[in-house]
């Protein structure tokens, strides 16, 4: 990891006000000067050696940022200078590598691609439609190509399809020297060494310890003081989204991944946590926008639309039956147009609050550990606070709306506060059904093995709809037409 350095070895530090002010001003002008000496530097030396020390002076990303500025001819003589463990190392941090890779030829490419991450190089491979990959696949060595078509294999919902082969693991009969030794010559291979495996000898994981403890450790210490026998673990065929929470508890450098018989195929790092939790995320949030998968900006539109277009028809038919349900009640707008005016208040408040629900819903459903009776809690909790917001809205709806249909619109008093106490009535009753919909719904998902996320925020909200109209309509046909006779 590489890190700007002070020139005179100072730092200056700028006045509270202006960083307040100025501050966002001051980084972006430092960014854009640090692409800038970057750019220079790549264009003018010549030197692999001084090129190699001076870009050393700034973090990979910095440089990975400045790689899609530079033109074809730029990237190959860059490329060609630079050793091919450098070149993967920026990798990580470069957004589009398919068009840095596509400029190179395919033996310089298979050699970029063999020193990467291999859980990195095999999603790049499978992500990308270069017609180049059989190419680039073709030039790797075979030891290789058997390690990314191992790693290839694995389904993409599983914790496998995420380990990374780069660690150390060393036999637990060994002496702290020999375990010292041996760490040092696979340092050279092998960086991912904060955490070292023990295996017994059967060739089993059989614990783990830090590379900190074997350090501190006397050189008469026996292995077995420092090993953590209960070091955790997860199985490959797991679900990534059974993995989370697990991993998260534990908080280590990384977490092996074992076979059926208890032998460490690869290991989980903390990187590929926050990757992976950064992945549940944007899924959750692509199905709470009704989408079926995550979209970014790059994304073709035939491809937006497959997306998206399942749940608008899915969409389109539950709104239909709103409509229906609407057309039932004919005979009570037709004898009182005014309460029209003020459905979408209704329908728009019982859409808010299941949403509100549906997303506490789904963020305490993440909690695998959750009890029976937490979510009866969850469920009172909900329902409560949608009835007394309800309750709360409803009191300022009867006085704000009688008051405006008797000033504004000229009804006597009677009818003009019967019609705002109908409608308070209903966002009573349509926010309190519509929080209880929005937390039981993605529960009743979870229960069927359902992910709740799917229980998305245009399903409820089509679904609150539902509720407020039947509510609404339901009270102005028993409270005004029949109540009142209006």
């Amino acid at each position: 990891m590489r890190y700007d350095k002070p020139v005179d070895g100072t730092v200056q530090t700028p006045s509270f006000s202006l960083w307040q002010k100025g501050g966002h001003i001051m980084k972006k002008n430092k960014n854009q000067h640090r692409v800038q000496d970057i750019l220079k530097l790549i264009r003018t030396e010549r030197d692999p050696y001084f090129l190699e020390r001076a870009l050393d002076s700034y973090h990979d990303h910095d440089i990975a940022d400045v790689l899609p500025l530079l033109s074809s001819p730029e990237w190959k003589r860059l490329a060609s200078l630079l050793p091919a463990p450098y070149l993967a190392d920026l990798m990580e941090y470069v957004d589009d590598k398919e068009s840095l890779f596509e400029v190179l030829p395919a033996e310089r490419a298979a050699a970029i691609l063999t020193q990467m991450e291999p859980d990195e190089a095999v999603d790049f491979l499978k992500e990308t439609q270069s017609a180049q990959k059989e190419a680039w696949v073709a030039h790797l060595d075979e030891a290789t190509r058997q390690k990314l078509t191992r790693l290839a294999a694995y389904d993409e919902d599983t914790i496998a399809s995420r380990m990374t082969t780069n660690f150390v693991a060393v036999e637990e009969g060994l002496d702290v020297p020999s375990v010292m030794r041996t760490v040092v010559r696979e340092a050279a291979d092998h960086d991912e060494i904060a955490v070292i495996y023990a295996l017994n000898d059967r060739a089993q994981f059989a614990g783990a310890f830090s590379l900190k403890d074997l350090i501190i450790a006397r050189r008469d210490t026996p292995l077995n003081e420092i090993i953590v026998r209960g070091y955790p673990y997860v199985y490959a065929s797991e679900k990534i989204s059974d993995c989370l929470q697990l991993i998260e508890e534990y908080s280590e450098a990384s977490i092996p991944v074992l076979s059926p018989d208890h032998r460490i195929l690869g290991v989980v790092t903390a990187n590929d946590v926050a990757q992976l939790l950064d992945d549940e995320m944007g899924e959750d949030y692509a199905k709470l926008g009704g989408l079926s998968a995550e979209e970014d900006l790059d994304e073709p539109l035939k491809t937006s639309i497959k997306k998206r277009l399942p749940w608008l028809i899915l969409l389109l038919g539950l709104g239909l039956v709103v409509s229906s349900v609407v057309s039932l009640y004919e005979n009570v707008v037709a004898k009182l147009t005014l309460i029209m005016a003020f459905q979408s208040m209704i329908l728009d408040m019982s859409g808010n609050v299941g949403t509100q629900s549906l997303a506490v819903t789904i963020r305490v459903l993440m909690d695998e550990e959750l009890k029976p009776g937490d979510k009866w809690r969850l469920i009172r909790k909900e329902g409560g606070a949608g009835f007394f917001n309800g309750l709360i809205l409803g009191c300022i709806a009867v006085l704000g709306i009688g008051f405006y249909i008797y000033a504004v619109k000229s009804y006597d008093a009677l009818t003009a506060f019967g019609i705002s106490s109908c409608i308070g009535l209903s966002l009573v009753l349509a926010m309190f059904i519509s929080s209880l919909v929005g937390t039981v719904v993605p529960m009743g998902f979870k229960k069927i093995h359902i992910d709740p996320a799917v229980a998305s925020g245009p399903l409820i909200t089509t679904v609150t709809d539902l509720v407020g109209v039947v509510t609404y309509y339901t009270l102005a046909w028993a409270m005004l037409v029949h109540g009142l006779g209006l």
